[in-house]
C-alpha cells in the first residue's frame, strides 16, 4: 500500500471528490425534469380544442356537454338523469340571483311546455337586478371586502360600501370581465376617466389600515402594498405571488425580482376618496357650495397672504420630516395625522393629505386647496403657535364650520390614484422593507407574456387581460364554473402554478377559456352556457357504483349537492318568510345579533338596524372585521383580512342551532307561520298550508310521508299550546288578526322545522 503524505493526500481527495460532483451534476442534468416554466401547463397559452365525438349524441345540448361526456364514456361511466323541473329551477333561481323562486315563478315555469322553458328562465334571472347582488359576493371574497380598517382599533369605513355597490352595478349592467378588470385596477388612469370608473379602483381599498396612533406609516403602507400584489396574483393570475416576497418562489417559475417588479405597479399607487353623489344629491350640493365658496373667500380675505406664508412653511416642514423620519417626534406625529383625521375621521386615504402636499399650489384643485387649508388651520399650529393666536384662528376656523355645517352632505367613494411624486421600488431583503436591495422598474414575471406600454397600472391592466395572457380566462372561468358546480375544473383555484391541481377536463377548460375570449369576455353568456347544458340539469343522486368510483364527483357523472354559503342561508329564510326587504344597494345595514360577539371587538359599535333595514340581504351585512357579524361566521364567512377563492363549508351543531335559535331565524319562522295562516284557500286549510309553505321553502309539494307527520305535528303542538297558553303567546309573535294564537304558534313551530331542514339550505 503506498502512504501519501497529509498534504498530497488531501490534494488527490480535493481532486477525487470535485471529480465525482461534476459527475454527479451532469448525471442529475440529465436526470432532471426540464424548466416548469416551459413545462407548466398554465403558462402556456390555451389552444382551442375541437368538441370530442361521443357515442351518446342525444345527451349533450351544447359543446361543453360534450368534453364532460367525452370523459365519462372513456371511463365507462354515464351521466344521471336530467332533475326535475322544480329542481333545476329552485337550482337556477339559487345560483343566478340568490333566492329562491317565488310562487308565481314556479308556476309560469311549470305550465311553459315550450321546449325553451328553461333558456326563458335563465335569461329572467340574469336581467334580474338580484343577478349582481348575488355575484357581487363572489367578488367580494376575491377582494377580501370589509366595512372596518383590522388591527385593533379596527375604525369603520362608512364608504366602503359605495366599491360594493359599483361591483354590483356593473354586473347587473353586463359589463365585459376585460372592463371590469381594467377599470378595478386602472380606472383613475383612463383617459377622460369618469367618477364612476375611478371607483372601480376601490377593489384594492379593502387591505387593513393602522390608524392607531403611534403606528409607523411607512411599515403599513408597505404593508398595504405587500397586500395589494398578492391579491392581484390570486384574483387575476390565480398565482401565490406572495411566496416570493422574501425569496424566488420555491416552486413556481416566479422570483423575488419578478415580484417586486409587480410591487412597483402598486407601490405608487396611493389612497383617496373622492365625490361621488348619489342620484340628486348634486341639484342640491352645487348651488350650495358656490355660495359657500364666495363667503368662505369672504371670512380668508383679510388674513389670506399670511395663511398662505404659514401653510407653505407648514408643508415645508412636512415634506422635510417624510424624508427624515424620527428626527422630531412632534413633527412625526403631525405627519401621521395628516393622514389619520382627514375629513374628520372618515376612513380618507391615508396619504391623500400628503398627495396634495407634494401637488405644486397652482395645480391643486379648489376641493384640494380647500380641504388642505382646512386641516392645517386645525392643525397647523405646531408651526407657529404664537401666531396662530395673533391671528384668533380658531375664530376663523369656527366661522368655516359654521358655513360648511350649511353644506347638503356628498356621498364619497374609496379609490385610488396616481402618486405625484413616484417611489423607487427596491427589492426588500429578506422581505424587510428597511433592508433595500436592487432597484426595479414595473414590469411583468419573466415567465409570462411581455406586456407593452407605460409601466403603470394601466399597463399592467390591459396586459392581464391581453390574449396573449395564459391564465386569466383559465382563472376566473374555472371560479365561475366552481361558484355552479361546487368544484372547479382545476380543484386549487388560488394555485394554477405547479404546485397546484391539473385541471380534471384540461380540453374543456381551454375550450372555455377560449370560448370567453371569443365571446369578449361576457360573464352572463358564460354561465348562461353553463346552466343550460346538461352537464348542469343533471340529478345530484347517483348510483352506489358512480358514487364509489367518483365520491368527489370530479368526473360530473351528477350534480354536487352543496350546502347554501351563509348570506344565501339567511336570506332564503327571509325571503320564503316574506321579512326580506329587496332593495337595491345602499350603505351596510346591522342586523341583530348578541351583544357578547360585539364585545369581543375593540370598542366596536353595533347599532342594530331597524324597520325594513332589518331584513336587508346578507350582501349589506356589515363587516366589522375584529368580530364579523355572528350568523355569518357560524355559516364559514371567510376571513377577511386575506383573499378567499372559494368557501370552505362545515357541518356543525352551532349551526343548528343557530337556524333555530338566532333572532333572525326566529322571526323569520314567525313571519313565516302568520304568511300562511292568513292564507284560508281550499277545501282543506291545513292541506293548502303545507302545500303552500313547502313550496316557499323547497320549490316542491309535501310528499305524503311528510304530510302524514306535519298534520301529527301541528295536532299535538295545538294540544300543547292549549295547555300553556303563555308559550303560545311568545312563540306566535305579533297575532294574526282573525287567528288562534295558539294554531299560530304551532304553524310558527312548523315553520321553524322547514327552515332548519338539511334540504332548505342545500343546493340540490
Amino acid at each position: 500500500m503506498v502512504v501519501l503524505p497529509d498534504k498530497a493526500y488531501r490534494r488527490t481527495t480535493r481532486r477525487m471528490a470535485h471529480g465525482l460532483c461534476q459527475l454527479a451534476t451532469v448525471l442529475l442534468a440529465a436526470a432532471a425534469p426540464p424548466d416548469p416554466a416551459s413545462q407548466h401547463w398554465a403558462f402556456s397559452r390555451p389552444s382551442r380544442p375541437d368538441p370530442p365525438r361521443v357515442h351518446n349524441t342525444t345527451w349533450p345540448r351544447n359543446n361543453l356537454d360534450r368534453f364532460v361526456l367525452a370523459r365519462l364514456e372513456r371511463d365507462g361511466m354515464a351521466p344521471s338523469q336530467e332533475a326535475s323541473r322544480r329542481t333545476l329551477l329552485r337550482r337556477l333561481s339559487l345560483d343566478l340571483v340568490g333566492l329562491p323562486p317565488s310562487l308565481a315563478e314556479i308556476e309560469d315555469f311549470l305550465e311553459d311546455e315550450s321546449s325553451h322553458a328553461c333558456e326563458k328562465v335563465v335569461d329572467r334571472f340574469l336581467s334580474s337586478p338580484h343577478f349582481g347582488e348575488k355575484w357581487a359576493r363572489w367578488w367580494m371574497d376575491l377582494a377580501h371586502y370589509g366595512d372596518s380598517d383590522g388591527y385593533l382599533t379596527d375604525q369603520i369605513r362608512p364608504v366602503a360600501w359605495r366599491w360594493r355597490q359599483w361591483v354590483v352595478d356593473a354586473l347587473n349592467d353586463g359589463m365585459r370581465f376585460d372592463q371590469f378588470t381594467i377599470e378595478q385596477i386602472a380606472g383613475d388612469l383612463l383617459p377622460d376617466t369618469t367618477v364612476e370608473q375611478r371607483m372601480g379602483t376601490g377593489f384594492f381599498r379593502n387591505t387593513l389600515s393602522n390608524r392607531e396612533g403611534g403606528a409607523d406609516l411607512e411599515e403599513f403602507r408597505n404593508l398595504q402594498v405587500v397586500d395589494r400584489t398578492g391579491t392581484f396574483g390570486i384574483t387575476w393570475l390565480g398565482l401565490t405571488l406572495a411566496c416570493a416576497e422574501c425569496h424566488d418562489h420555491k416552486y413556481d417559475p416566479i422570483s423575488q425580482k419578478d415580484y417586486y417588479r409587480l410591487f412597483g405597479f402598486f407601490n405608487n399607487a396611493d389612497e383617496v376618496n373622492v365625490a361621488a353623489p348619489l342620484p340628486g344629491e348634486s341639484i342640491g350640493f352645487d348651488p350650495a357650495k358656490k355660495i359657500y365658496g364666495e363667503k368662505r373667500k369672504a371670512v380668508l380675505l383679510p388674513v389670506a397672504e399670511e395663511f398662505e406664508a404659514l401653510q407653505k412653511k407648514w408643508e415645508a416642514k412636512l415634506l422635510e420630516t417624510e424624508a427624515n423620519p424620527g428626527r422630531d417626534h412632534l413633527w412625526d406625529r403631525a405627519l401621521e395625522l395628516l393622514g389619520l383625521v382627514w375629513g374628520g375621521n372618515l376612513g380618507e386615504g391615508q396619504l391623500e393629505g400628503l398627495n396634495i402636499v407634494h401637488t405644486p399650489w397652482e395645480e391643486r384643485t379648489p376641493d384640494q386647496r380647500d380641504r388642505l387649508q382646512d386641516y392645517f388651520l386645525r392643525a397647523g399650529s405646531l408651526t407657529d403657535g404664537a401666531r396662530f393666536a395673533e391671528l384668533k384662528i380658531g375664530e376663523v376656523v369656527a366661522q368655516l364650520d359654521k358655513l360648511a355645517n350649511d353644506l347638503p352632505s356628498v356621498t364619497r367613494a374609496p379609490t385610488m390614484m396616481r402618486r405625484r411624486v413616484p417611489r423607487q421600488t427596491h427589492v426588500h431583503v429578506r422581505g424587510n422593507f428597511r433592508e433595500k436591495g436592487e432597484a426595479v422598474e414595473p414590469g411583468a414575471p419573466a415567465v409570462l407574456h411581455p406586456m407593452h406600454g407605460s409601466g403603470d397600472r394601466l399597463a399592467l391592466a390591459r396586459w392581464v387581460v391581453s390574449h396573449e395572457n395564459p391564465l386569466t380566462a383559465r382563472v376566473t372561468i374555472n371560479r365561475l364554473w366552481q361558484e355552479l358546480f361546487g368544484r372547479g375544473l382545476v380543484a386549487t383555484s388560488d394555485d394554477f402554478g405547479t404546485r397546484g391541481a391539473r385541471p380534471s377536463h384540461p380540453q374543456l377548460l381551454d375550450w372555455l377559456a377560449t370560448e370567453f375570449v371569443r365571446r369578449e369576455w361576457d360573464m352572463k353568456a358564460m354561465l348562461r352556457m353553463m346552466v343550460t347544458s346538461a352537464t348542469y340539469r343533471q340529478r345530484s343522486t347517483a348510483s352506489p357504483e358512480v358514487m364509489e368510483r367518483d365520491p368527489t364527483n370530479t368526473l360530473l357523472a351528477r350534480f354536487s349537492r352543496q350546502r347554501l354559503s351563509a348570506e344565501l342561508v339567511r336570506d332564503n329564510a327571509l325571503a320564503a318568510s316574506g321579512l326580506l326587504n329587496r332593495k337595491i344597494g345602499g350603505p351596510s345595514v346591522f342586523p341583530p345579533q348578541p351583544a357578547s360577539v360585539t364585545a369581543e371587538g375593540f370598542e366596536n359599535k353595533w347599532q342594530t338596524s331597524t324597520g325594513a333595514d332589518r331584513y336587508r340581504r346578507g350582501l349589506y351585512t356589515f363587516i366589522q372585521r375584529t368580530s364579523p357579524f355572528a350568523q355569518l361566521a357560524t355559516f364559514d364567512l371567510p376571513n377577511n383580512n386575506t383573499t378567499c377563492t372559494r368557501r370552505v363549508r362545515s357541518n356543525t351543531p352551532l349551526q343548528a342551532l343557530n337556524l333555530l335559535n338566532d333572532p333572525t331565524f326566529i322571526e323569520a319562522a314567525q313571519a313565516l307561520g302568520a304568511r300562511l295562516l292568513r292564507d284560508r284557500g281550499g277545501n282543506s286549510p291545513v292541506a293548502h298550508r303545507l302545500d303552500r309553505a313547502y313550496s316557499l321553502c323547497l320549490a316542491r309539494p309535501p310528499r305524503e310521508e311528510e304530510r302524514r307527520r306535519f298534520e301529527a305535528y301541528l295536532a299535538t303542538q295545538i294540544a300543547i299550546f292549549q295547555a300553556e297558553p303563555e308559550a303560545a303567546r311568545t312563540i306566535a309573535g305579533e297575532p294574526v288578526p282573525g287567528s288562534d294564537l295558539v294554531e299560530q304558534a304551532a304553524w310558527t313551530c312548523a315553520a321553524s322545522i322547514l327552515l332548519n331542514l338539511d334540504e332548505f339550505i342545500t343546493k340540490e
